[in-house]
């Protein structure tokens, strides 16, 4: 009788309830080390921020893989639940998003080749006038090098394995790109050439987004990561992923 009456229970649970016990999470796995790919799995940071925040909130999870200028539209279209992908806090973005309270403070950083670090290992050499800079486009690099330094010699690459190849060929003397990508060289030995300062440039907040109408979600999150934060489970992800000191508050 018990499982007859168990099996007519789980009948009665509905399709949207079951959907409301998953939350779908929306990231890039091109991001290392907040998110990447693993062979086929999404590892990293935000992978494991993901596990957590559905632990606390009585969740399963499910990972989604999209392109980053897809998340938002993921978001918006209900295709996802939450974007935890990297994602700075922006004016342009809060627009469109509702951004939970960040749960790490970045910026932009400088790499240089290991030659010159007599030169330009201090953080105000990129102020230098004729300076040889290095910017991605369209990113908050891009966007600092312009507004900032305007006595460079700016140079724009694809990406920063492009950008490396110009450290070691002489064509620029520092590289402006976002934390995670001087975090990776800290434990990269293909490219153990290559240092960074390890200083900011700029200040900028990463948090987890949702769609403006999810207030119910956002405060959620919020609590999670109040959680996470006091119980020091925030700490320990960004410590097993992250290679150097960075901020967490």
């Amino acid at each position: 009788m018990r499982l007859i009456i168990g099996f007519l229970v789980l009948l009665c649970v509905s399709p949207l309830a079951l959907a409301q016990s998953t939350l779908k999470v929306g990231m890039s796995a091109d991001y290392p080390p907040l998110q990447y790919k693993d062979g086929e799995r999404i590892v990293g940071v935000e992978a494991d921020n993901a596990q957590a925040v559905a632990k606390i909130l009585g969740k399963r999870v499910a990972l989604f893989e999209f392109s980053f200028d897809e998340l938002i539209p993921a978001l918006e279209q209900g295709r996802i639940d939450v974007i935890m992908s990297g994602f700075s806090v922006t004016a342009e973005r809060s627009q469109r998003i509702a951004f939970a309270n960040p749960y790490m403070q970045v910026g932009q950083m400088s790499i240089l080749h290991k030659d010159k670090l007599g030169r330009f290992s201090q953080p105000w050499a990129v102020y230098r006038e004729g300076v040889r800079i290095g910017v991605e486009p369209g990113t908050t690099g891009a966007a600092f090098a312009k507004r900032e330094l305007t006595d460079a010699q700016i140079s724009f690459f694809a990406d920063p394995p492009a950008a490396f190849a110009g450290l070691r060929e002489d064509k620029i003397d520092l590289y402006i790109h976002d934390a995670p990508t001087s975090w990776r060289l800290a434990s990269s030995d293909e490219d153990d050439d290559l240092i960074s300062t390890y200083k900011p440039l700029t200040t900028e907040s990463l948090a987890w987004a949702v769609r403006k109408e999810d207030t119910a979600l956002l405060a959620d999150l919020n609590g999670a990561l109040a959680q996470m934060q006091a119980q020091g489970t925030l700490a320990y992800i960004i410590n097993r992923w992250i290679p150097v000191q960075v901020s967490v508050d």
